[in-house]
């Protein structure tokens, strides 16, 4: 997540800075051509390329609008998920109908705070793995660009890489031996707390109608990581996708084609003007596609992503809290570079 109040020039320039080279050579060649060859059959008139880049104006926006409601709606899950933590082990110390604890007791609802704990960083830990369709799993060039960035942001957090050490500490030996065998372990956390929930009910530690609110807080638990999980695992769909980017190439393609000869009519200096222009005009192009490109993906490890790991340590500082642990305290997660993780 940007943290910074607005898009500097360094983020943008990572963004799409690299961009601007094929595009100033581009926008250089057809004006060198139309000035110093008279190439003038190559031009076309300014009005189609202008109804193209209309049209492209609002399939960019469309697909711009769709994509931040994919983030708008990570962010609401993660902020669903604060919230509910807050409440299931508030609930949890809360209940007790016998009026006082026994040391039995007391254990097991340590393990279920921990383990809520150990399930954040673990679910958090699925949410990043890449799926083929996301920008580090892209061949070549593009995707070892994004794999830097992926790193250069990894390099600036030391928790982003440290979920085994967290499961080491909030689980068992036991239950961390089980991690391979399952596919989706997150999922097993929560059926592991349901069953200790259970537990307290048996010992008369709380009541039936406890137990239930309890387990709607579990089952709560399961609604968020399922909806985080269809937004990682399904993609904005790659029909509006692909050809918001093809009508952007060939947009640009066309742009210098038609600007040229419109700067022209200035004088011979108004062709070298238009360059800079044209440079600037499919620029922001550019930037609008990229933009809701990289939008559409709130959980690939990227500067617009959802900041899951600053959550995950608000949530485990809240819950420790709430527990009565309160030395050594974990620090929050500060934004390093305009950005939070």
């Amino acid at each position: 997540m940007i943290t910074t109040k607005y898009f500097n020039y360094r983020q943008v320039l990572n963004l799409a800075g690299g961009h601007l080279i094929w595009l100033t050579a581009w926008c250089t060649l057809v004006a060198a051509l139309f000035y110093f060859f008279k190439w003038k059959w190559m031009i076309i008139p300014w009005v189609p390329v202008a109804l193209i880049g209309t049209a492209e104006a609002f399939y960019v926006g469309f697909k711009n609008n769709q994509a931040y409601d994919r983030l708008w709606e990570a962010r609401k899950i993660w902020g669903g998920i604060v919230n509910s933590s807050r409440s299931f082990v508030s609930m949890l110390y809360a209940f007790n109908t016998t009026g006082e604890g026994n040391s039995e007791t007391e254990t097991i609802k340590k393990k279920i705070a921990y383990r809520h704990i150990a399930w954040l960083y673990t679910f958090r830990e699925q949410l990043l793995v890449p799926t083929e369709w996301e920008h580090m799993s892209q061949k070549r060039h593009f995707g070892d660009i994004n794999v830097r960035r992926h790193r250069l942001i990894k390099a600036g957090f030391p928790d982003y890489g440290r979920t085994p050490i967290f499961l080491h500490k909030y689980l068992s030996e036991q239950e961390l031996d089980l991690q391979p065998e399952y596919k989706n372990f997150a999922t097993y956390l929560i059926s592991k707390q349901a069953k200790e929930v259970n537990e307290l009910k048996n010992f008369g530690d709380i009541s039936d109608f406890n137990q239930m609110q309890l387990q709607d807080a579990l089952n709560l638990f399961y609604d968020y990581q399922g909806q985080a999980e269809r937004i990682k695992k399904f993609p904005s769909p790659r029909q509006f996708a692909s050809t918001a980017f093809i009508f952007n190439v060939i947009f640009i393609m066309l742009l210098p084609l038609g600007l040229v000869n419109e700067f022209a009519k200035l004088g011979n200096w108004g062709i070298l003007v238009s360059v800079p222009f044209c440079v600037i005009i499919g620029w922001i192009y550019i930037v609008m596609e990229l933009v809701g490109d990289y939008s559409e993906n709130p959980f690939e490890g990227m500067m617009f992503d959802i900041p899951m790991l600053s959550i995950c340590r608000t949530i485990e500082i809240d819950v420790l809290q709430m527990i009565g642990e309160h030395d050594d305290l974990p620090e929050p997660i500060a934004s390093k570079n305009g950005v939070l993780v």
